[in-house]
Formats: structure tokens, C-alpha cells, sequence
């Protein structure tokens, strides 16, 4: 693109914003019902949460369950002098602490859906009530404008 294309192109998008205050919207029926795009489904929020919140309980169930038997084989094998035993030693050690970040990430997944659930229940009724009160006062300001 050309210098002086670049700067045509500026100054037609500055002519047609004027020095007007327009408020976008994200057009009606598409991705928000025509609400906007700040539209949050409960039962999704609900729905994650509870799949992150479910596989942190299987992991913390199930995902240790060969840890005794290996460490018990690691040292037999270590003890009787194969180099096995310290590589199984080295996975079982890599496997608790993929297994840990995991289920932090499980934890944090499914406490921060119960966060953002009430969260925006709290935004919705704090909308809610700060636009009718902008609707009882412009109604206050029709009322005193004689016609």
C-alpha cells in the first residue's frame, strides 16, 4: 500500500466518524440473541465446572494408584543394581508432577467457573438496576418538558 493511499484511507474513516459519540451493538440474532456480546449461558459455566471438577476427583482417585508398586519395583530394581530402577524412579517422579499440575489446573478450572458464575450474576442484576434508574430519571426529565 502506497503512502498516500494509506493516508486517503484515514481520512475518508476519519469523515465518516465525524466527532459524534456512536455506541456499537453486536447485531440482533447472531452469537447473543441481540443482547449484545456479553451474554453468558449459566448451564455451560455450570457444565465445565463441574467436567473440571469431576476429572480432579478421578485423578486424585485413580491417578496414584501404581505409585507404591513402582517405587517399591524403582528400589528393587535400584538395589539390585539395574539401571532400570532409576529411570522408573525418574518417570514415576515426572508422572507425580504432571499429575499435580494437572490437577491444580482441574481445581483452578472449576473454581474459577463458580467464580465467573457469580460474578455475573452479580453484573447482571448490577445492569439491571443501573439502567432502570437511568430509565426512572429520563422518565423524571420527559415528565417536566412541556409539549
Amino acid at each position: 500500500m502506497a503512502w498516500d493511499e494509506w493516508e486517503r484511507l484515514k481520512a475518508d474513516a476519519s469523515a465518516r466518524s465525524s466527532s459524534r459519540m456512536q455506541l456499537n451493538e453486536a447485531p440482533g440474532g447472531k452469537g447473543g440473541g441481540g443482547q449484545g456480546d456479553l451474554t453468558v449461558n449459566q448451564q455451560d459455566l455450570a457444565a465445565v465446572g463441574d467436567s473440571a471438577f469431576k476429572l480432579f476427583e478421578d485423578l486424585g482417585r485413580y491417578g496414584r494408584d501404581a505409585w507404591s508398586s513402582s517405587q517399591t519395583a524403582a528400589k528393587d530394581l535400584t538395589t539390585q543394581e539395574f539401571e532400570l530402577g532409576g529411570a522408573l524412579h525418574t518417570v514415576q517422579e515426572r508422572w507425580e508432577k504432571s499429575l499435580t499440575t494437572l490437577l491444580d489446573a482441574c481445581a483452578h478450572i472449576s473454581n474459577h467457573m463458580d467464580f465467573t458464575k457469580k460474578a455475573h450474576a452479580g453484573d447482571e442484576y448490577h445492569i439491571a438496576s443501573t439502567t432502570s434508574s437511568i430509565s426512572a430519571l429520563l422518565k423524571g426529565f420527559d415528565e417536566g418538558v412541556k409539549r
